[in-house]
């Protein structure tokens, strides 16, 4: 599943076999130190450590060496995935929230585990960019106002400290335009490779309010209804 992000599971607890893949170990603590950096991630780290998450939870098990041969691949994480099975139970269930991006990335995904349902949350450009323009911080606790539907109780200041709000600074109007615009160049071929394989479904909506219903309502027809 691509797109339901750790606040959306959290809220939901009944989906209890769901969750977001969250790896403690060398290479996880690697990629946060080049997230940190502003670096982007390698591809083959990310999906090292899918597959380390994997395997440590039993849900990709090494296949017997009675099963047929697999040809030799000339990429490690290939070859890897054809010594690897993976259970199709439910409680063997997981999201993957900002992963994929591309459609490369989503090919050598597909050699690592069946991903059987991806969500595209579509909501129009002129609603992200309003909530942009209107958005205001408090830095030191993170906390996150908007002048449309979550505005401070005193303009300018934070309701608990009480403390001067301020912008983020990629909070510009134009940047954002030129990131959406790029990001819809990179998703269209990523939304084409999971239509093609029939696992691609998209819910409109301006609010998490207006999305969730309908994506609950999706869920309950494709994996049973949600308690």
């Amino acid at each position: 599943m691509y797109g339901i992000g750790p606040s959306w599971v959290r809220t939901n607890g009944s989906l209890s076999s769901i969750f977001t893949l969250t790896v403690l170990c060398v290479a996880g603590m690697q990629a946060q130190q080049l997230m940190a950096s502003g670096t982007l991630v390698p591809d083959a780290m990310i999906l090292r450590l899918i597959l380390s998450e994997l395997t440590s939870r039993g849900w990709l098990t090494t296949r017997s060496t009675t099963s047929a041969p697999h040809a030799e691949s000339a990429d490690p994480l290939e070859a890897a995935a054809a010594h690897y099975d993976y259970d199709d139970q439910p409680s063997a269930s997981f999201i993957l929230d900002g992963f994929p991006r591309t459609a490369a990335q989503a090919s050598q995904l597909d050699a690592l585990v069946p991903i059987n349902f991806v969500v595209h949350l579509h909501t129009p450009t002129s609603i992200i960019l309003d909530r942009i323009a209107n958005r205001w911080i408090h830095a030191p606790s993170g906390r996150v106002y908007n002048t449309t539907f979550n505005p401070p109780k005193t303009a300018g200041k934070d309701d608990i400290t009480g403390e001067t709000l301020t912008r983020r600074v990629d909070d510009d109007i134009e940047t954002w335009k030129t990131r959406l615009r790029k990001f819809e160049e990179t998703s269209m071929p990523l939304l084409d490779h999971y239509d093609e394989l029939g696992v691609l479904w998209r819910v409109d909506g301006d609010s998490s309010d207006e999305i969730s219903p309908k994506l609950f309502k999706e869920f309950g027809k494709r994996f049973g209804a949600i308690s």
